[in-house]
């Protein structure tokens, strides 16, 4: 098997099980431990994983995000629901800015029954969803395509949104601690804090998993926001932050937003 051929089946397996040991990728694909590390390492180098102690992961950390195709496929469940219910603050006849994330994404198909929409977006999935489709006016924001995040970044990107005006923003992150958003990557950040720039309403899209976690880089504070959106199952722990900073809290099992006093 050629080294390209044998990284992209690392790769595979990854997304598969989110981690392995360099023993048991050795022998599923019959080289040395050596050669093993070696593909482990030009792949960190590319930011596509992260080495761990006897192996590799995939999987979030503070310093590193994880595959879009792998994030995709986690709690799935639960980012329907909480698209499902972003998609209920949308009416016929707006712009709507749609950011990079898997939760954020998984609206793109509920849009469909709330056309006339303008759509501005630098997701792919987002983009080959809504792309063609009669009602949907669609801005695809261009940039520098990542296939970790699948979409586009960079100058190009921010200099688009700063051209544009909308009339909601629905943006995801990767960690919040109390009641601050961070992010592992200081490209996305930038796309996201200049959508939240060019909106008239801002709304977070998280699934409970992200609340008491942490990431390398401040995004921005919550109060950014005009409400949080997340799962039923998020802890009260992670609730009295919000409250505390009058932060508008909207989970999937309510219809309203519950505000602090």
């Amino acid at each position: 098997m050629k080294p390209e051929d044998r990284r992209q089946s690392l790769m595979d397996l990854l997304l598969e099980a989110g981690s392995a040991s360099v023993e048991d990728m050795a022998n599923r694909f019959g080289v040395s431990r050596m050669t093993i590390h070696r593909d482990l390492d030009d792949l960190e180098q590319a930011g596509l994983l992260r080495k761990v102690h006897g192996g590799a992961s995939i999987e979030s950390s503070p310093q590193f995000e994880s595959d879009f195709r792998y994030r995709e496929r986690i709690g799935l469940a639960e980012k329907r629901a909480i698209a499902a219910l972003a998609a209920g603050l949308i009416e016929p006849g707006q712009i709507v800015i749609l950011d990079d994330s898997s939760t954020v994404g998984a609206m793109a198909p509920l849009l469909l029954g709330l056309r006339p929409l303008t759509v501005i977006t630098n997701n792919l999935s987002v983009m080959n969803t809504l792309a063609g489709i009669a009602g949907i006016t669609l801005i695809s924001l261009g940039g520098q395509f990542s296939k970790k995040f699948n979409g586009f970044f960079g100058i190009v990107a921010e200099e688009a949104l700063k051209t544009l005006r909308a009339d909601a923003a629905f943006l995801s992150t990767s960690a919040i601690e109390g009641a601050q958003a961070f992010h592992q990557d200081q490209e996305v950040i930038q796309i996201k804090r200049q959508m939240l720039r060019s909106a008239r309403r801002r709304y977070l899209l998280a699934d409970h998993e992200k609340f008491g976690r942490q990431a390398l880089h401040f995004f921005t504070g919550l109060d950014a926001f005009d409400a949080v959106l997340t799962g039923a199952a998020v802890s009260n722990a992670a609730r009295q932050p919000l409250a505390e900073a009058g932060v508008a809290l909207m989970t999937t099992d309510r219809d309203t937003s519950e505000q602090a006093a």
